[in-house]
Parts: C-alpha cells; sequence; structure tokens
C-alpha cells in the first residue's frame, strides 16, 4: 500500500519508448561518471593551505601574470578584468572543479547556435551554468558581418562560451581567492621581468610604434609624460598592447588620434605683402 502511495506521489517522467543500445550504454555511462566524480571528490578534499600557496607562487610568476588581465571596450570605455587563463589556472589550483562548454544546437538556417557553460565544484556540489544563443556573426567597424564559415563559426562559438566559463568559473571560486590571485598578478606585471623601468619604457613605445600609436598619443591617454610614467602605467600599457594584438581592441580606440581642424591643414593665413605684421 505505502508503494502504491509513493507511486502515485511521484510519477514517473515520460521515456521515449525506444532506446538504443549506444545511447543507453552513453546514459549509463554519464550517470556513473557524475556519481564516481561526487565521489572522489569527496574522498579526497581540497586542502585549502596547499591551494593558497600554490596559486601565491603561480601568480608570481610573469608567464602567467602577463595572460591574467584583458581590456575590452564597452560604452566608450576601456573595462580591464581577468582573463580565462587565470581562471582555468585558479581553477586547476582550487581543485575537485569541472568546467566547459557545450554546443546544444546549431541553427545554419538563422545563423546561430544554443551553447551551454558551466562550472561545477564537485566536492561542494555547487554548479553555475548559463545557456545563450551565439549569432554567427562578427563585429567589425562597418556593422555586424555573418561568418559562413565551419571554422569561422566554430571560433566564434568557443569565443563566446570562454567568456561564459570564465564568469561561471569566478562565481564558483571563494571571492577571496580569486581577488588575491589578481593583486598579486597586477604587483608581479608591476615588478616586470626585473630591468630596469626606463628600458621597459623604451620597449612600451617601440612595441606600440609598431601599431602605428605614437609616444605623444600614449602621453595624452596616460595624461603625463613619459619621464614620469610609473611601473604600474608600464604594467597597464602591455595589457593594452596585448589586447590589441589580439584584437580585442583596436589602437583608435585606446588612443584616439589628435582632431585635425581646418587651420591645422591650411595653416595661419600670411598678412598680404606691404602690411604691417
Amino acid at each position: 500500500m505505502t508503494g502504491n502511495t509513493v507511486d502515485r506521489a511521484m510519477p514517473q517522467l515520460p521515456a521515449p519508448r525506444r532506446v538504443g543500445q549506444a545511447t543507453a550504454i552513453e546514459q549509463s555511462r554519464a550517470v556513473a561518471e557524475v556519481h564516481a566524480a561526487i565521489l572522489v571528490a569527496q574522498q579526497n578534499p581540497r586542502d585549502t593551505d596547499a591551494a593558497l600557496a600554490e596559486m601565491r607562487r603561480s601568480c608570481e610568476r610573469l608567464a602567467l601574470a602577463e595572460k591574467a588581465f584583458y581590456d575590452f571596450p564597452r560604452d566608450d570605455k576601456i573595462v580591464t578584468g581577468p582573463t580565462i587563463y587565470l581562471a582555468r589556472e585558479l581553477a586547476r589550483i582550487w581543485g575537485n572543479i569541472q568546467h566547459g562548454i557545450h554546443e546544444l544546437s546549431r541553427d545554419d538556417d538563422h545563423g546561430q547556435s544554443e551553447m551551454q557553460a558551466f562550472a561545477w565544484d564537485v566536492e561542494k556540489n555547487t554548479r553555475v551554468s548559463s545557456t545563450f544563443i551565439v549569432p554567427h556573426k562578427r563585429d567589425t567597424r562597418r556593422g555586424a558581418k555573418p561568418i559562413t564559415d565551419m571554422r569561422g563559426v566554430y571560433e566564434n562559438n568557443t569565443n563566446n562560451g570562454a567568456r561564459r566559463v570564465r564568469e561561471a568559473i569566478f562565481a564558483t571560486l571563494p571571492p577571496w581567492f580569486s581577488e588575491e590571485a589578481q593583486a598579486i598578478c597586477r604587483a608581479t606585471l608591476e615588478a616586470g621581468d626585473g630591468r630596469v623601468l626606463p628600458a621597459r619604457v623604451t620597449e612600451a613605445i617601440a612595441a606600440f610604434d609598431a601599431l602605428g600609436v605614437t609616444a605623444d598619443r600614449i602621453e595624452r591617454k596616460l595624461g603625463i609624460p613619459r619621464g614620469e610614467w610609473t611601473p604600474r602605467d608600464v604594467s597597464r600599457l602591455e595589457i593594452t598592447y596585448r589586447s590589441i594584438r589580439n584584437g580585442e581592441l583596436s589602437a583608435d580606440e585606446v588612443f584616439p588620434a589628435p582632431r585635425v581642424t581646418a587651420s591645422d591643414v591650411i595653416g595661419e593665413q600670411a598678412p598680404p605683402q606691404g602690411e604691417a605684421s
């Protein structure tokens, strides 16, 4: 009688009438994988002190710090934040975290893909996920441009998914852990590779000059002459330079060229000959 009551209170969910052998095996494998992940994580809990020490050592390395931040334009402003590289490294160090992206569907007729990004702390059984639509388009200076080739669609989906994975990982990690990691990475960038500051300034100017950005434009952006740049100024320029090289920013967005007026073009009109100047 008890069993009948339970059956009526909790009816079984509808299931397909026929399930292929491969599908049944995959379903069983997925259930077993989830169960095993939780079991292993609970049997091998993370060592918070060890994770903290490893995070500090890793963030003190210039190779990671150089990839830890990005610059991105938003509403006529330049936004700086932590990259997916830093998020993945912190997830690895913190341990017992699974993360990734799934392409749920692709509609080539309507030019869009449905994606899902997630981060899952299997030890605490805390999962953050988001489902979103990615249009098969790429922003350009002349507006959105459709993407039609398969590789372009794949890369566009991956890039959009990586940003959501980054946010999911940081939502799963303790805030104090990720905030300290970012602070250490910034200090590492400011310290640089041990070279004196004038040498770093000279290299930064040369690197931007190769992108068509003169030292005068950089000085106008920072509001101070190059002789007064600090290690923090140089480290911020290095982040901006990598963002421009990666295509996340354009040089003109960060360092607007000076406006040219009519007087600059024709010059001041010279007084007629014989007229007192």
